[in-house]
């Protein structure tokens, strides 16, 4: 059985690659995906033959010999004897904590000051002006070092006296220690049962969410108002206290204590680490008001006095009503923001704080002489860092866009 071909349809010809605009688009890419593809092998190549001129190859044999230097501060066990291994997995853990405390903290004042921006009060809108033109205008690493000098020449040292007493500033019934050298906290001792109890807490935070839904889903369906802060607050608190009274207390306090010339025992936060927490906050936090409060406004004010026409009050209004509709435009550039903090916390060598750059970047290349592996493998971590953070929030984001049917 033989079917008749189409008398309209044209048969492929190779000048339709160029002269055709259905292909000519793709024809340009794939010539340029092979020019990128030939540039990268040329200049792989070339590095390679010179390499082996010079008699070097790359190798990173180097990551297990002896690192041979301290770290000042150390999320997990290190010292001197450890490998450059184990000290560039310290650096890198140091930059986490650096970019989730910065994307935390930064958001929180991001937030309130682009609401305070907008503020009726003239005061408050005016003191917002203030405090976002004068941090985003000056470079990041200057507030590092300003905020860096206000702690070391402010805070007490720790083994001054005043008579008998120590002079630090201690808190909360003296189990927080604040000296010029850091932040000396209480540290948790994990006995039998512990987990157990981690795992209440972890079901507590998971309550509190389920149940601000159902207090939203209620409102939204039926008009019901069900208070959450302090429901929210007894489910946080309770469960735990009562999970650690049952289990006979399975977790303990470590507290700081002054023995000698400085502070032993507890969780030590230096000085380097908060100063290039606040300043990283402070400064993105400029940033993040600006994105904050043109989200706000791109919300139509006719929803605002919608919401006020049925009697919410303004907390609840912008809650309920502006800040879902604003998170629409706010959430692109707020990315941005992040991978901003993550990289900016690469200046943490300027205050002494031994991050990634620090370490792989800087004293393991310098001991080890090998430039071109330790900086391929810190532009590895540093990507691979950033191309999560936008994973994840492009997740949140495909969440906050408007559903069409």
């Amino acid at each position: 059985m033989t079917t008749l071909a189409d008398p309209h349809k044209e048969s492929f010809r190779l000048s339709m690659l160029l002269n055709d605009t259905r292909y000519r688009s793709l024809t340009f890419q794939f010539i340029a995906l092979v020019a990128i593809i030939a540039t990268m092998a040329f200049i792989g190549g070339n590095l390679v033959r010179n390499l082996a001129e010079a008699g070097l190859n790359i190798s990173y044999d180097f990551l297990g010999a002896q690192a041979g230097y301290d770290i000042n501060q150390r999320p997990i066990s290190y010292d001197s004897q450890d490998t450059h291994g184990r000290a560039a997995m310290v650096g890198l853990l140091n930059t986490l904590i650096v970019a989730f405390l910065g994307c935390i903290t930064a958001t929180i004042i991001g937030v309130v000051a682009g609401v305070l921006r907008l503020s009726p009060n003239w005061l408050v809108r005016k003191i917002m002006a203030f405090y976002v033109e004068i941090f985003r205008n000056v470079p990041v690493l200057i507030w590092i070092l300003i905020i860096f000098s206000i702690m070391i020449n402010a805070a007490p040292a720790p083994n001054a006296f005043r008579g008998d007493e120590p002079t630090a500033s201690m808190w909360l019934f003296d189990s927080i220690a604040v000296t010029n050298r850091g932040v000396y906290l209480p540290k948790p001792i994990w006995g039998s049962g512990s987990l157990l109890v981690v795992g209440v807490f972890i079901a507590s935070i998971i309550g509190i969410f389920l149940f601000r839904r159902y207090a939203r889903k209620q409102l939204f369906d039926h008009g019901r108002l069900i208070p959450t802060f302090w429901p929210s607050l007894a489910l946080l608190f309770i469960p735990v206290i009562l999970a650690q009274l049952v289990l006979g207390t399975p977790i303990s306090l470590e507290y700081p204590a002054l023995k000698g010339f400085n502070f032993r025992g507890g969780i030590t936060i230096l000085g380097s680490l908060i100063a290039l927490w606040f300043a990283l906050s402070i400064y993105t936090g400029a940033f993040i008001a600006e994105n904050v409060r043109a989200g706000i406004l791109a919300v139509s004010k006719g929803q605002t006095e919608a919401a006020a026409a049925l009697g919410l009050r303004p907390g609840r209004i912008m809650n309920l009503v502006v800040l879902p509709q604003a998170l629409r435009v706010i959430i692109p550039p707020l990315i941005s923001q992040y991978l901003n903090i993550t990289k900016n916390s690469s200046l943490a060598i300027a205050v002494g704080y031994m991050d990634l750059t620090g370490t792989l970047g800087g004293i393991t290349l310098l001991q080890t002489g090998r430039a071109i592996e330790s900086v391929l493998l810190l532009m590895l971590f540093y990507l691979i860092i950033s191309l999560s953070i936008s994973f994840i929030m492009n997740i949140y984001n495909n969440t906050m866009k408007l559903q069409e049917r």
